[in-house]
């Protein structure tokens, strides 16, 4: 099987694949960015992200002149409802992410996004009533066997990990309900959440205590660009996933919480004792009889 074409083919998957690997690394390097608002709320950190990811879709919007696709989105009822729900996903998502870089847990946090792919799986046969092949009943076994594995070694569950994973990966099942644009979709779930961020917004700059006004330059700086730093990624990707197939796609989603994991133990200095190392080598190990079994899944039988 030629994965990569020729002429026009070659280039598209090229650029796909440099648009991916710039969506992972700028996830993956999340945690250093947002360590220079680690001394601020992470509810404040959450507003701000949300107001300026909102503003700058909507600069992205108003220059393709799409915002009308948005409207008209948000006028159907059974979508609007669904990216109500995903507002609330994504933006409790962002929040303990947040939380745990602030609180030393990146580690943690790292693990939710190895295992969400799994969760993901899992919620297929829940929910959507998909069936399993062999190798991915095992997939899903060992993300389990690692979560109990951590929770008898830390002698707590996981939460940080399992939360991550959860909302993420309910998130990502309404985005398969939902046949728009993810730029689009986003936009609208920003939309949902604006009020409610308006109004906090205010609340914290009336009593004194909004960042942009009492903060470091530092952490102003950080704030204002975390919209660019929350849609240029989601854009990126956006763009690489028509241009790449699947299956190449899911290796490299494994990119950005790698290097998540990398920062927490080198960077950050969090402890990383043999009980942790076991739990995470049984969620890696499920994470590749995933993988395997996905790419030997999208494989053409050979030709005789």
């Amino acid at each position: 099987m030629e994965v990569f074409g020729s002429g026009g083919e070659t280039s598209e998957m090229r650029r796909g694949l440099l648009y991916i690997l710039c969506a992972q690394v700028m996830w993956g390097v999340s945690p250093a960015f947002w360590r220079g608002v680690v001394d601020v709320p992470a509810l404040d950190v959450l507003a701000h992200r949300a107001f300026w990811t909102f503003i700058a879709l909507l600069v992205v919007h108003l220059v393709r002149r799409s915002w009308a696709d948005v409207r008209e989105a948000a006028r159907m009822p059974s979508i609007l409802g669904l990216e109500v729900l995903a507002g609330v996903l994504i933006g409790s998502n962002w929040l303990a992410w947040i939380w745990a870089v602030n609180n030393d847990m990146v580690l943690e946090g790292s693990l939710g996004y190895f295992i969400t792919p799994l969760v993901s799986v899992l919620l297929g046969v829940l929910v959507v009533g998909e069936r399993l092949r062999r190798a991915q009943w095992l997939a899903v076994a060992l993300g389990a066997a690692s979560v109990v594995w951590l929770t008898v070694d830390v002698g707590r569950l996981p939460w940080v990990s399992l939360f991550l994973a959860g909302t993420f990966g309910i998130y990502g099942l309404i985005k398969k309900k939902v046949d728009r644009p993810p730029i689009d979709m986003l936009a609208i779930e920003l939309t949902v959440m604006l009020p409610v961020t308006l109004g906090y917004l205010a609340y914290r700059t009336s009593s004194g205590h909004d960042v942009l006004f009492a903060g470091t330059l530092i952490e102003v700086m950080v704030l204002l660009a975390s919209g660019v730093f929350t849609a240029a990624p989601l854009l990126f990707f956006a763009g690489g996933v028509r241009r790449v197939p699947l299956s190449v796609v899911g290796v490299l989603q494994y990119l950005s919480p790698s290097i998540n994991f990398l920062l927490g133990v080198v960077a950050f200095g969090e402890p990383f004792g043999s009980g942790r190392l076991v739990g995470f080598v049984l969620a890696w190990t499920g994470l590749a009889v995933f993988t395997a079994d996905g790419i030997q899944s999208v494989r053409p039988p050979r030709r005789r």
